[in-house]
């Protein structure tokens, strides 16, 4: 009875009270789970390890039970309660405890995305309908194209909002009165596996969708890169007007080939070359549309420049890809060229995305801490070749032999750092030998970014540029990607305000020296 219940709950007028519901995880993902389901009066038990004391303070008050401790195992609380449904936030990975007994147990396993479509009409549009969606999925360059494909939405008098992975859940958004024409969701690979266990009678259909890049990453949250590759698959079922790909990355177009979409759907491609009549890309430093206009076979649209981008520190290649993978979703949606090009006029990139955080004595310093993998650090040393580098981190099972061996063979010197420096080290002995490698041996966060800005003087020179692009994510040593390039920035700011520029011929660090291994 349960199973034909739940095929009924794909409104937020349905009746969804009584149903019982355990809620995995309290963070603001898991609490917007618990606030909505709470709202629509379903029985709700959030389950977690531990709970902020705002939210031990807020669930009680409307109306939600609470159990933390050990997850390990499942909890006899969970169990007694014998969910109808269990929401998991993203953290939970497949092989989890509490997902393989959900699982074995035939339980409706949700994550809060399906959640969110299935009450999307809370809200509708003068014409009754709930907002469109656009997805944006990829291993890199999410949040950047989010926030820019949003951007381009409201230039074009659209009422659109950025949610999701980039920060606001997307139950916030669909139950916020005022309301919107379009929501532009930003999923991780970990929200993209849930949605891939979908059994609605009316499954998310996104008007527009986009996987950018496909790289290794989070390989020991899924297990494998097929299985990676499958849930970032998941982003394209469904679409109805566009399928946006990138035509540098094969993958991204075999997905589009598999995708089971909507009768009409159509493959956009986008890169850095000339378009095709059916692509967005650049001619002669020319940003251009030959997807969405009648004449596509013989004209195209200028969207911008490449000098204007440049003027705005937008011109990186991976940041003008992510500026066409944009523009075709925004186009989609019928905005005009010339409100793309307003939007580019005021758009900044987010902090820690190569963000120059200094120039001082000829050289310039950058911060593009979010580079928390292999692809993403190398965008960014393409963007700065002969970069010093600074890399390293918690690798999450991700191999970096191809970066160091590719991209990483054109540095001037490395700059290694994090748990995981041995795998690093090893490499570039491996596959970079001629580059010269200092190892930052400081534990204590407080100490780890002074270390790295005095070895990095002590090699760059005038013209040089010296790149934070750590390739790895941060929980090793810091709080999070953002902490790290804050201290980053703080240590070069805070060598600089001291005028301790060191002589670079009588101090530079000997790759030789038992500490610079």
């Amino acid at each position: 009875m349960t199973s034909e219940r739940l095929s009924t709950l794909t409104s937020w007028n349905a009746d969804w009270k009584g149903l019982r519901v355990a809620v995995l995880g309290m963070s603001v993902t898991g609490f917007s789970v618990a606030d909505t389901l709470a709202e629509l009066g379903a029985e709700v038990l959030v389950v977690t390890e531990s709970a902020d004391e705002e939210y031990e303070r807020l669930l009680p008050v409307i109306g939600v039970r609470l159990w933390t401790g050990s997850l390990d195992a499942v909890p006899a609380e969970l169990a007694d309660f014998a969910p109808e449904v269990v929401v998991a936030s993203p953290g939970f990975a497949p092989r989890h405890p509490l997902i393989s007994w959900a699982r074995e147990n035939d339980i409706a396993l949700w994550g809060d995305v399906e959640l969110a479509w299935r009450v999307r009409d809370k809200v509708v549009r003068s014409d009754g309908t709930p907002a469109d969606w656009i997805l944006i999925t990829g291993t890199n360059g999410k949040t950047t194209t989010t926030r820019l494909t949003a951007t381009m939405l409201v230039a074009g008098g659209l009422r659109a909002a950025p949610v999701g992975n980039i920060g606001t859940p997307v139950l916030d958004a669909v139950r916020d009165p005022s309301g919107f024409d379009a929501l532009v969701v930003e999923l991780s690979s970990h929200q993209l596996w849930y949605l891939g266990l979908q059994d609605s009678p009316d499954p998310l259909s996104p008007w527009a969708a986009v996987c950018l890049n496909l790289a290794d990453d989070h390989l020991e949250w899924h297990g494998s890169f097929d299985a990676y590759r499958a849930a970032k698959a998941q982003v394209y079922d469904n679409t109805r007007v566009a399928c946006v790909y990138n035509k540098a990355d094969a993958a991204t177009q075999r997905m589009v080939e598999d995708a089971e979409v909507v009768e009409g759907a159509r493959a956009i491609g986008f890169d850095l070359g000339v378009p095709g009549p059916s692509d967005l890309g650049v001619v002669e430093g020319i940003v251009v549309d030959r997807a969405f206009l009648d004449d596509r076979r013989t004209s195209a649209l200028e969207l911008t420049t490449v000098e204007e981008l440049a003027a705005k520190g937008l011109a990186a290649p991976h940041i003008v890809a992510n500026i066409l993978a944009a523009a075709a979703l925004a186009r989609s949606m019928d905005v005009a060229p010339a409100a793309i090009r307003d939007a580019l006029r005021d758009f900044r990139l987010d902090p820690h995305r190569i963000e120059v955080v200094a120039q001082h004595e000829g050289i310039t310093w950058v911060d593009d801490s979010k580079a928390t993998n292999p692809h993403a650090a190398a965008s960014s040393l393409a963007a700065y070749p002969g970069a010093v580098w600074v890399v390293g981190g918690l690798l999450k099972g991700v191999d970096v032999s191809e970066l160091v061996s590719g991209r990483g063979a054109g540095t001037k010197a490395a700059i290694v750092i994090g748990v995981d420096r041995a795998a690093v080290l090893a490499a570039f002995e491996r596959h970079a030998p001629a580059v010269p490698v200092f190892e930052v041996e400081a534990v204590e966060t407080e100490e780890v970014m002074a270390q790295v800005v005095e070895l990095a003087a002590g090699v760059a020179r005038d013209g040089d540029v010296v790149l934070l692009a750590p390739a790895a994510a941060s929980f090793d040593q810091f709080a999070s990607y953002a902490d790290r390039g804050r201290r980053f920035a703080a240590a070069v700011r805070d060598r600089i305000g001291t005028g301790e520029q060191r002589d670079h011929d009588a101090a530079a660090a000997d790759p030789a020296d038992p500490d610079a291994a």
